[in-house]
C-alpha cells in the first residue's frame, strides 16, 4: 500500500486531471531579454535570418550605447531538444513545402512557464518573410509583454509593501515596488523611489499637476512640467544642479492603452544640469481617476559601467504594475 501510495504521488504532477488543473511546468530557462530563434541553418543565413535579426535584434530605442533590442539564440530544429524548450522566450520557424500560407501562432506555457512561444509556419522562406513582416509588431509585443510580466510577477511576490500605500495616500494608486527599493522623498504631490546600488540606480519618480485642458498630454507641456518638478525635487550631488531633461536628443512620444488605461509615454534622456550625470528615462502620463489631474509615473536608470537595457526594461516594467487603491481593496 505505502509503495502504491509512492507511485501516484510521483504521478500526479506530471498529469493533467479533469477537473480542468493545468500539467504542472518546469520554470522557464534563459536569461532576461533573451530569445531562441529555432530555424534551419540555410535559412538563418539568408534573407529570413537577416529579417528575423532586423526585427528582433535592432537596436534599442533610447539608450545611450548600442544594446540589441533582444539576444538572439539560433538553434536548428534537429537541434531543439529538451535544454531549449524550457526556454522563456522562443520563435519557432517551420518551413515546410505541405503548408498552404504562411501563418502565426502565439502561444504560452508550452513547455515551461512563464513562457511565451511564436510558431510561424510557411510553405518557403518568402512566405515566411511577408508572414513576418505583416506580424513584426505583434511579434515584438508578444514578447515584451511576456519580459514584462514575469518583472511585475516577482515585483508582487518580493513586494516592498511598505512603499504602495504611502504612494496610493498621496495618487490614489500604485505600483508594485520589489524588494530592494526605498522610499527616498515624498511630498504632498511627488514620490521618489530607488534601488540604490553600488553603481547601479534603478528610480521611480512619481508626480502629479493640475490638468490643463488646452495642452494636455502634448510633448512640450509634459516635458515642461517634467523639468520644472524634478528641478525642484531631484537635486544633483552639487549646489546648483539637479535632473533635467536632456536636449541633445529630442524625446519621443506614444499613445498606449494598457488594461483600460490611456497613457502618453514619453522616451528620451534625462542629465544633471552643471553636472555629467546622465541616461535614459521612460514616464507614462494619464489622468487621475476624477480627470483634474495628471500623474506622471517615471521610471530611470543610471548605470555607467553596464549595458542599460535590462536595467531599464526592469523598472520600466514596474510602471505597468499600477493598480488604483479601489481596484485593491475590490480584489
Amino acid at each position: 500500500m505505502k509503495k502504491t501510495v509512492l507511485i501516484l504521488l510521483a504521478i500526479l504532477p506530471l498529469v493533467a486531471c479533469k477537473g480542468g488543473h493545468k500539467t504542472l511546468l518546469p520554470n522557464v530557462s534563459g536569461k532576461a531579454g533573451e530569445v531562441i530563434v529555432v530555424m534551419d541553418k540555410d535559412n538563418w543565413e539568408g534573407n529570413l535570418g537577416a529579417e528575423t535579426r532586423d526585427l528582433l535584434a535592432c537596436d534599442c530605442h533610447f539608450l545611450p550605447q548600442a544594446e540589441p533590442l533582444y539576444s538572439l539564440v539560433s538553434v536548428t530544429p534537429g537541434g531543439f531538444a529538451d535544454l531549449f524548450k524550457v526556454h522563456r522566450n522562443i520563435v519557432i520557424f517551420d518551413i515546410a513545402a505541405d503548408k498552404k500560407k504562411g501563418e502565426i501562432s502565439f502561444l504560452q506555457d508550452i513547455w515551461a512557464a512563464p513562457q511565451c512561444v511564436i510558431n510561424l509556419t510557411a510553405p518557403d522562406a518568402e512566405s515566411a518573410i511577408e508572414t513576418l513582416k505583416a506580424n513584426g509588431k505583434n511579434v515584438v509585443n508578444a514578447i515584451e509583454q511576456a519580459e514584462r510580466d514575469r518583472v511585475i510577477r516577482n515585483s508582487i511576490k518580493y513586494e516592498a509593501r511598505e512603499i504602495a500605500p504611502q504612494v496610493s495616500a498621496i495618487f490614489g494608486g500604485s505600483p508594485h515596488f520589489p524588494s530592494g527599493y526605498k522610499l527616498k522623498k515624498k511630498t504632498e504631490n511627488f514620490v521618489w523611489i530607488a534601488d540604490e546600488k553600488q553603481y547601479t540606480i534603478q528610480g521611480i519618480l512619481i508626480y502629479t499637476y493640475p490638468a490643463e485642458l488646452a495642452e494636455e498630454f502634448k510633448l512640450n507641456d509634459i516635458i515642461a512640467h517634467r523639468n520644472a518638478i524634478l528641478k525642484e525635487n531631484v537635486p544633483g550631488m552639487f549646489d546648483g544642479t539637479y535632473m533635467t531633461t536632456s536636449t541633445a536628443v529630442q524625446p519621443e512620444l506614444e499613445y498606449l492603452r494598457y488594461k483600460g488605461r490611456d497613457l502618453a509615454q514619453t522616451r528620451g534622456y534625462w542629465e544633471v544640469e552643471n553636472d555629467y550625470m546622465g541616461g535614459p528615462f521612460v514616464s507614462h502620463s494619464f489622468y487621475s481617476p476624477d480627470g483634474m489631474n495628471i500623474i506622471v509615473a517615471e521610471a530611470f536608470v543610471y548605470a555607467p559601467k553596464y549595458d542599460k537595457r535590462q536595467y531599464l526594461r526592469q523598472v520600466e516594467s514596474i510602471l505597468y504594475s499600477w493598480e488604483w487603491m479601489e481596484k485593491k481593496t475590490e480584489n
